[in-house]
């Protein structure tokens, strides 16, 4: 037996008491009042607020990210998706009545929304905080119990993480699980059968969870990626199109899923927002950005020499400067790229941001397409007739028209991907929808009972029924 697979024995060894005292408690139907969901959302949040310092202090160790980003995208993100849900939970939970046909007469439908059962959640490291505790929030509000895997890659923030689970809930409702993912998860899938799998990561990672799953019909939402263009009208504003994008691109340093992959701007007013947009990160970050406190790190050196060698394509016109020691990347624009160089091929990650250029709405469209199912696509433009053409073109997840990145924070629009990017939608609502199922159900009044269903049939009673259906 070998080192990893003794690993891989103990880590199913251990979580088998675990799941089956979570499929208990479950069973037992503690979970499912709205009094308990609520008290549950609530002892979150408590500690959340509690644990805030150690919180951002985790961050900064693993990212070197700013307080500001990490209250931002990290903890006040999670206190506005609490908030939100509280506010619409009885809403969300109540059954629905929907209308019925005559053809069914005299019955009435409805809908009953229960909860799944034990929930796998899968974290990333770019977000290490937010892409776990969101999931957890939506499936906490939907009545399941939980098994969080936090990505091992930003270890700070997985041991924040698992002490406030321990603080706050028993193993037998939420539990976490640390390891390294390539002997965790597979583990996990082998051995047991979850009734959902959140999962937010890679595409690479995100087929091999759903082909996994798939052995047992679990469903799966998978939050992914891809090269999410921001694309640029020649009539956009461009000092505040230069401010913008270039906070989505660097916000994180980069890592964001939905961050700007490249740009597509028109060829007209190419040179005006690269100066623009160097006048705007000096203003921000100084004329070294390496001595800014506001901008964050590469996670680690194993993704610091993959971005490293994307600046070895296409003529750098800003940045480029690094340090490998630091795991600092500068800001960085590289012109004169081709949709052959590789890094026009994978998503960067990074604050690398490659320029192409087209010179009609059409062109850009096909240089889209090249890269198809972004997770994002961001339209600068005063012109509704161009947005309306790049948006109604192109399928991706979702996105902005003059802004970048913020759509992820609104809780009132489903948050997902299509195609490559990911399949499933959370957030709000969608969320509660996601990790719910919707039990349909019809119920007849036994008082009437028409006969012209039932056997013999006859040319009469198909009369009748094509009234009706036909």
């Amino acid at each position: 037996m070998t080192a990893i697979t003794a690993i891989q024995d103990k880590v199913a060894d251990l979580i088998r008491p675990v799941f089956k005292s979570q499929q208990d408690f479950f069973a037992s139907g503690a979970t499912r009042s709205y009094k308990f969901r609520v008290q549950q959302l609530k002892k979150l949040k408590a500690a959340v607020k509690k644990h805030e310092a150690a919180i951002y202090e985790a961050l900064k160790k693993d990212l070197s990210k700013p307080v500001f980003e990490s209250y931002v995208s990290e903890t006040g993100i999670i206190y506005q998706e609490i908030n939100h849900t509280l506010k619409h939970l009885k809403e969300w939970m109540e059954e629905k009545t929907v209308s019925t046909s005559m053809a069914h007469f005299p019955s009435s439908s409805k809908i009953i929304y229960e909860p799944l059962g034990t929930v796998l959640i899968i974290a990333p490291w770019n977000y290490p905080f937010h892409l776990m505790f969101a999931p957890l929030v939506t499936a906490i509000s939907t009545g399941n119990t939980a098994i969080l895997k936090p990505s091992e890659f930003t270890v700070n923030t997985a041991m924040i993480i698992e002490k406030i689970i321990k603080e706050v809930f028993e193993p037998n409702y939420i539990h976490v699980v640390q390891g390294e993912g390539v002997v965790v998860i597979p583990q996990l899938l082998d051995n047991f059968r979850f009734d959902h799998i959140f999962f937010t990561g890679s595409v690479r990672v995100g087929k091999i969870i759903a082909q996994q799953a798939a052995k047992t019909l679990t469903p799966v939402t998978l939050e992914l990626g891809g090269k999410s263009p921001a694309v640029v009208d020649e009539n956009a504003s461009l000092a505040v199109t230069a401010k913008r994008l270039i906070f989505g691109k660097l916000f994180n340093s980069g890592q964001t899923c939905v961050a700007p992959d490249y740009l597509l701007v028109h060829e007209n007013i190419k040179d005006k927002l690269i100066a623009q947009i160097k006048k705007q990160v000096t203003e921000w970050f100084g004329e070294n950005p390496q001595e800014s406190d506001s901008l964050g790190r590469i996670v680690d050196h194993r993704r610091f020499d993959i971005l490293v060698k994307y600046l070895e394509e296409g003529e750098i016109v800003m940045g480029g400067q690094t340090d490998r020691a630091d795991k600092f990347i500068a800001p960085t624009l590289i012109d004169n790229v081709s949709m052959e160089d590789e890094l026009m091929k994978t998503e960067i990650f990074g604050p690398i941001l490659p320029i192409l250029t087209y010179s009609t709405p059409e062109e850009a469209i096909e240089i889209i397409k090249q890269n198809p199912f972004p997770l994002a696509l961001y339209v600068f433009t005063s012109s509704s007739k161009f947005e309306e053409k790049i948006l109604s073109s192109v399928r991706f997840g979702g996105g902005c028209v003059n802004n970048t990145i913020v759509h992820l924070s609104n809780p009132n629009l489903p948050f997902g991907g299509v195609g490559y990017s990911g399949m499933g939608r959370y957030h709000g609502e969608e969320g509660f929808k996601t990790l719910s199922h919707q039990k349909s159900i019809m119920k007849t009044n036994t008082m009437v009972d028409l006969p012209v269903k039932y056997p013999p049939y006859t040319d009469s009673k198909l009369k009748v029924a094509s009234k009706f259906l036909g």
